[in-house]
């Protein structure tokens, strides 16, 4: 790899703000714009007019991806470093939310989504409606950081249950203070911080705290942009949110961690902090989750979005670890590479939810 990438999460390039979507171009590049909008002019789903010309067997064209805001650093990261090694493809990066990007997927808007959950039932149905087919890459392991203020000095830890008391839905304009949360957190307002409804963060967290996908109280401040939250949470003392891990690694300072409790003895002893040795040791639970990448299978033919995929798995274990990620093991992203270059379709979770027991190697070797 040829450049080092510190975090800030922004390529020196056009970037264009547009409602939730961050867009940028990376490479041989020019405003991007949302990401999306109209259907692309294309010869592949996602993908530009695209030839794979030279001698040297250079490609060139566009690549759109457009998804998760946590996925987004790592896929930022992959497309710098593919720009240098390709300099004749254009590729587009944005996020809208593990949400919107399956929309656009769907819509063939983009070739490839970022998501911070499996898709959902219902995604899957409007694939098949769709006649659209997918390839599901996992990509990295996050740890869903539970974040406060620098200067809370109450709050070291957590409970799932004392989560579930500040989130769930029956919370709202009920639980409004931490000294609600525990017998003796000082009464503090409490200030709540989360990713938008349609951010796969969102549905993660709601399902493992809440029990539900979408289950949660709704006076909280929302963003798709994850550096809202952090900013959200740096300048409110009272403050509890969440996001991915990488924007606490790369925020050190402005939020603080709190150890999670699942009150299971089996996944550690006492609360647990969102670190890559607890996420690798499986003892951040339920709150740490694989990452994915989804390929349109039509884009895949794509010669400019098939060289970019195939990069992006050769390279997600030292990108998603600079960004402040957690890299699979080597034996998972070799199966991961394998069902990419079978064109393995379809979900291993089947619309069954975001939190499972099973391990990525024995889904994968199914």
């Amino acid at each position: 790899m040829a450049m080092k990438h510190s975090g800030s999460f922004v390529l020196c390039t056009t970037v264009v703000l547009l409602g939730l979507a961050l867009a940028l171009t990376v490479g041989c590049s020019s405003k991007s714009g949302d990401g999306g909008g109209a259907n692309l002019p294309t010869s592949a789903a996602g993908g530009g007019e695209t030839s794979a010309a030279g001698a040297g067997g250079a490609v060139s064209g566009e690549v759109r991806v457009d998804g998760s805001s946590t996925v987004f650093p790592i896929t930022e990261a992959v497309a710098e470093e593919f720009g240098i090694e390709h300099p004749e493809v254009h590729v587009a990066v944005a996020f809208s939310g593990t949400g919107g990007g399956m929309k656009k997927l769907i819509a063939k808007e983009i070739g490839l989504a970022g998501a911070s959950r499996p898709i959902k039932a219902e995604e899957l149905e409007a694939t098949k409606a769709a006649g659209v087919e997918f390839i599901e890459l996992p990509v990295a392991y996050d740890a869903l950081a539970v974040v406060v203020h620098p200067e809370n000095t109450w709050a070291e830890s957590l409970t799932i249950d004392e989560l579930r008391i500040a989130w769930e839905p029956g919370a709202q304009n009920v639980v409004k203070s931490w000294s609600q949360i525990r017998p003796g957190f000082p009464d503090e307002p409490l200030g709540l911080y989360g990713p938008g409804v349609d951010s796969g963060t969102y549905d993660y967290f709601t399902e493992a705290v809440c029990g539900e996908e979408g289950a949660s109280r709704g006076d909280f401040q929302a963003s798709e942009d994850d550096n809202v939250l952090v900013q959200g949470v740096s300048n409110d003392p009272a403050a509890l949110g969440f996001f991915g891990m990488a924007y606490l690694t790369q925020n050190e300072g402005l939020v603080k961690a709190v150890a999670i409790d699942d009150g299971n003895p089996d996944n550690g002893d006492g609360p647990q902090a969102p670190t890559k040795d607890n996420v690798i040791n499986g003892v951040y639970r339920p709150l740490s989750r694989p990452l994915f990448i989804y390929v349109n299978v039509e884009a895949a033919a794509d010669p400019a979005v098939d060289a970019f995929v195939r990069f992006y798995l050769d390279n997600a274990a030292e990108l998603a670890t600079e960004v402040g990620y957690v890299p699979l093991p080597d034996s998972v992203y070799d199966l991961v590479r394998a069902r990419y270059a079978d064109r393995v379709v379809g979900s291993m979770f089947e619309g069954r939810g975001s939190v499972t027991d099973a391990s990525l190697e024995e889904m994968l070797g199914q």
